[in-house]
């Protein structure tokens, strides 16, 4: 597939993680509503409040739509803001991993258990121990051992945080100092906790130099993502502000990660966010934009489209279509 293809007309959604499973594609994004809530900085207008599953069987066919898998009123700790999700699969379990405000008002991660990977999924009773912000991506790297990837700047709380630790006044750095990276932790056996402290997702530039907090054309913002490919460690992000997805390349699972371009250009809307994943010999792109609302950045689509690499393993540049 040359062009992208929206996946589903009957809701928004946005944020997609995609596994394959059993043969077939289960996609697992966010709920886009109509809040009412009015549009700042800090995403309170993205009130999502469950999550649906989605199933392709082939890349060109039909979407299924199995239904809401968990709502944040099944969550004990819940507060508000059910964002970004991911699932990942062990034992015979699917474990569904959300961000999720506490009721203070902070973001922690919950994991919530499946027997099928469309669900129901049970919450636990309290969210990981050491979690904070937002946008789990869990991988799965060829020895078995299963890596939690996380955060995201503004909305999403990153920049309150130092070593693991809540600062007195959140912030970002100065322009000139390193930028605030995503996070990288190895899971537990049983999947439940951190298995060790998280520790900083490091890119660097051409020259090995940090990726500076001033440069917002190549900084993490949000939206981690990992994928490996011809042996080595995709990791890729959002830029927020300037709204492009990025990738940077390593030699491990905790980096560093060297900077190599931009998988997607802006699209329409304020947020990008995506995974990539490979299905049935191809490689695919799922992400999102706001076309389908008339423009309004907290009423995405799902999209997919065909991601295709050149000879030396750098990534084609895809055209996002948005200013």
């Amino acid at each position: 597939m040359k062009k992208p293809r929206y996946l589903v007309d009957h809701m928004y959604t946005a944020d997609p993680a995609v596994h394959v499973f059993n043969g077939k594609l289960y996609i697992y994004p966010s709920h886009d509503i109509e809040s009412g809530i009015p549009e700042n900085d800090l995403g309170d207008h993205f009130d999502m409040r469950d999550y649906h599953v989605f199933s392709m069987e082939t890349i060109e066919g039909p979407v299924t739509d199995h239904g809401v898998a968990i709502e944040i009123k099944d969550i004990p700790w819940a507060g508000r803001q059910l964002w970004d999700c991911d699932v990942a699969f062990k034992n015979g379990k699917y474990y569904l991993y959300f961000p999720l405000k506490d009721k203070t008002d902070i973001f922690r991660i919950g994991v919530a258990i499946g027997d099928k990977p469309e669900g129901p999924f049970i919450p636990q009773e309290a969210p990981i121990k050491g979690s904070y912000s937002i946008d789990p991506c869990v991988f799965r790297d060829d020895d078995g051992t299963h890596y939690m990837y996380f955060g995201g700047l503004w909305g999403g709380q990153l920049q309150r945080y130092r070593n693991n630790k809540a600062i007195e006044c959140g912030h970002e750095p100065a322009d000139s100092e390193p930028a605030l990276p995503s996070r990288v932790v190895k899971l537990s056996a049983d999947m439940l906790e951190f298995a060790e402290e998280p520790r900083g997702v490091v890119l660097l530039d051409e020259n090995g130099s940090v990726i500076t907090a001033g440069d917002h054309e190549r900084r993490f913002f949000e939206a981690s993502w990992m994928h490996k490919y011809q042996g080595k460690y995709y990791f890729s992000y959002s830029t927020g502000n300037t709204h492009k997805l990025c990738y940077a390349v390593g030699d491990s699972p905790n980096g560093p990660f060297t900077y190599k371009g931009v998988i997607l250009t802006p699209v329409v809307g304020w947020t990008t966010h995506h995974c990539i994943v490979e299905f049935q010999g191809k490689w695919y792109l799922f992400h999102h934009d706001s076309v389908p609302s008339g423009g309004k950045t907290w009423l995405r689509s799902l999209k997919v489209v065909e991601l295709e690499y050149n000879v030396d393993g750098s990534i084609r540049t895809i055209d996002g279509g948005g200013a």
